[in-house]
């Protein structure tokens, strides 16, 4: 198993509230979501919590990608020379850029990082955010467009000249004369039919969030017979928070304290605007709870109370170090290899993992 942490490049915090990660995306614009009490995504702070996952022997730190953060590309290439051998899998969506470009800023990252970049390839799942960024594809375009952007990177990084006429890019003599050593590997998400058929392609390691084990081992399955089919095959991992304490009282009293500054109003406020999404991984997060208080425990020790105003990865296993590690165990039993964690704060939380769960992995 690969353990990789996540960097808050949009602000951190002690409690949840509107201001975390992913309440820009269909936020009233110019509305005000950042609350006394957080910690602020500066250089400093982002330093400290990468060279920290780096010194606990993190695979990588997933960077995130949106009108919420700052942006990904400009975060992690600041911390390559902070930091020795952890890996930036860097956030990004297709259509914002031209894919050769962004061919060429994958191997540029790979020769001054020494090889330490990893591509999150997000294809949005807001309309409205996608439009603030003059982009006015739909839903399943985005998907036909990300699939022949990633057939254009690829060619580009096979080092040979090229053309390519597609419905969305037109390549005239394309040539990336120094392709990236070693070829990044490309993780790609999503829950609906056309995102599975892209990641089938093209991912080398498929993203889910995290649902309960029977859901997500029923769409780890999926994508493995559409890859299959193309002669593929891939790594699977999992997106989810933590939260483990010595003892599982311990750990649900920090959950309950983490939503105590939500009241019903905020709430419902989070649930409509995360309603307006297409994402239908977003529509899976919200269908757990529903909103709903008491109903936020979906599974053994997976708690939705994260969903309640975060958008994207919105459950978390909580409970004592010794029941968090078996919840990790089944879904490493149904295919997971890879892990994308956070918690909150994510500095302390990456202690909190690296030194009391993963030793009994």
């Amino acid at each position: 198993m690969r353990f990789h942490w996540f960097l808050p490049t949009g602000g951190d915090a002690r409690r949840l509230s509107p201001a975390v990660h992913g309440a820009g995306i269909g936020a009233t614009p110019g509305a005000s979501t950042d609350p006394a009490g957080t910690r602020p995504a500066s250089l400093e702070y982002l330093t400290q919590l990468a060279q920290a996952a780096d010194s606990l022997g993190y695979e990588g730190v997933l960077t995130p990608t949106g009108a919420h953060c700052e942006d990904a590309w400009i975060v992690t290439a600041a911390l390559i020379a902070a930091t020795r051998r952890l890996r930036f899998l860097v956030a990004f969506r297709p259509g914002l850029v031209s894919p050769v470009l962004a061919a060429q800023m994958a191997a540029t990252f790979q020769r001054l990082s020494g090889g330490r970049l990893l591509l999150n390839v997000v294809t949005g799942g807001s309309d409205a955010e996608q439009r603030g960024y003059g982009d006015v594809l739909d839903h399943d375009q985005r998907y036909e467009r990300a699939e022949e952007f990633l057939d254009v990177v690829r060619e580009a990084w096979s080092g040979r000249p090229f053309d390519y006429l597609g419905g969305y890019h037109e390549i005239r003599g394309g040539h990336l004369r120094q392709p990236p050593d070693p070829i990044p590997r490309v993780y790609f998400g999503g829950s609906s039919d056309p995102a599975l058929n892209v990641a089938a392609k093209h991912a080398d390691t498929y993203l889910t969030w995290g649902e309960p084990v029977a859901q997500v081992a029923e769409k780890v399955e999926r994508v493995r017979e559409r890859a299959a089919k193309l002669g593929r095959e891939l790594r699977f991992g999992l997106r989810i928070h933590v939260l483990s304490r010595d003892t599982s009282e311990q750990a649900w009293r920090a959950a309950d304290a983490l939503i105590a500054g939500l009241d019903d109003a905020t709430i419902a406020a989070g649930q409509q605007r995360l309603r307006t999404l297409e994402s239908e991984g977003q529509r899976r997060m919200l269908a757990l709870h529903g909103g709903d208080r008491s109903r936020l425990l979906v599974a053994p020790n997976l708690w939705a109370g994260v969903g309640l105003v975060r958008g994207g990865a919105g459950t978390a296993l909580v409970g004592s170090h010794e029941e968090v590690a078996e919840r990790i165990a089944e879904y490493r039993d149904v295919g997971i290899e890879e892990f994308v964690l956070s918690g909150y704060p994510h500095l302390e939380e990456a202690y909190t993992f690296a030194e009391c769960v993963r030793p009994l992995l």
